[in-house]
């Protein structure tokens, strides 16, 4: 069967995915991608490119707005602006952490690459609960997605913003999920998965992100619950392509950052 294994993948021009296949024991034809790659790194590079032009309408709209608007509110003072900057730096500092973790999984080292994403994670989610400090406050201060109280004739910043950083944010929220899904899953998933449960439940009520966490974890259960009826440990390919969505949602910060904070700071004397 091994031999039939080699000859199958060798017609196809892939000799060393052939032993690689013997190696392991797996009895199974393997088929050459047509474009030379993983279909699912395809597939994720695919996603990638519909969810940049979301993202590219979403800070258009923003920009736009804020051009054809002189009194569009700058409501983001020196703290702000500090806080978003400890937000960029724990994106810069996990999207070097991901580097690693796709390095080890090249290497084989399982261990180190486990550990290189969980430290991704808790970057991601330092961002989170940041971001998630930045709105509470915002909320306070009585902005709404249809009101604001620093410009009562500019109604749609609220809406852009909250839309355009909500959306971030819950693709920074995804992809932590996803991270812990490819580094625990199979062994140490349930973890997890006890780990989200303890956050919703330490979430008070009335607290506005409540309903956003319960969705997180839901979503979060449903993941688990499939990858337990097919377990599968990650491989270095799963870790990549993992890589890849984290790099563009760091990426995606990089415009949000200077276009909503920076050029929205309140200049006081």
């Amino acid at each position: 069967m091994a031999s039939v294994v080699r000859h199958l993948a060798c017609i196809q021009g892939d000799r060393n995915m052939a032993d690689v296949a013997v190696q392991h024991g797996v009895a199974e034809a393997y088929e050459a991608s047509l474009f030379g790659t993983y279909s699912k790194k395809i597939g994720m590079w695919l996603f990638l490119l519909s969810d940049s032009l979301t993202f590219g309408a979403l800070l258009f709209a923003y920009s736009y707005g804020r051009i054809s608007n002189p009194d569009w509110p700058t409501p983001f003072h020196r703290e702000s602006i500090l806080n978003a900057t400890v937000m960029t730096g724990c994106l810069l500092s996990s999207s070097l952490t991901m580097v690693l973790g796709v390095l080890a999984a090249r290497r084989g080292d399982r261990s180190w690459t486990r550990n290189w994403i969980l430290l991704t994670m808790l970057f991601g989610s330092g961002f989170i609960v940041l971001h998630a400090q930045e709105w509470t406050k915002l909320i306070a201060e009585g902005m709404t997605p249809f009101k604001n109280p620093w410009a009562a004739n500019v109604p749609q910043f609220g809406g852009t913003f909250f839309t355009l950083t909500g959306m971030h944010m819950l693709h920074v929220t995804i992809g932590v999920i996803y991270l812990g899904v490819v580094a625990l899953r199979k062994k140490w998933l349930p973890v997890l998965l006890a780990i989200w449960l303890a956050v919703w439940l330490l979430t008070p009520a009335d607290n506005v992100f409540h309903t956003g966490v319960h969705v997180i974890l839901l979503g979060t259960v449903i993941a688990a619950v499939i990858l337990f009826l097919k377990p599968k440990d990650y491989d270095a390919h799963d870790v990549e392509i993992a890589g890849l969505y984290w790099h563009f949602v760091d990426l995606v910060w990089m415009f949000i950052f200077p276009l909503v904070y920076l050029m929205s700071t309140r200049i006081t004397g």
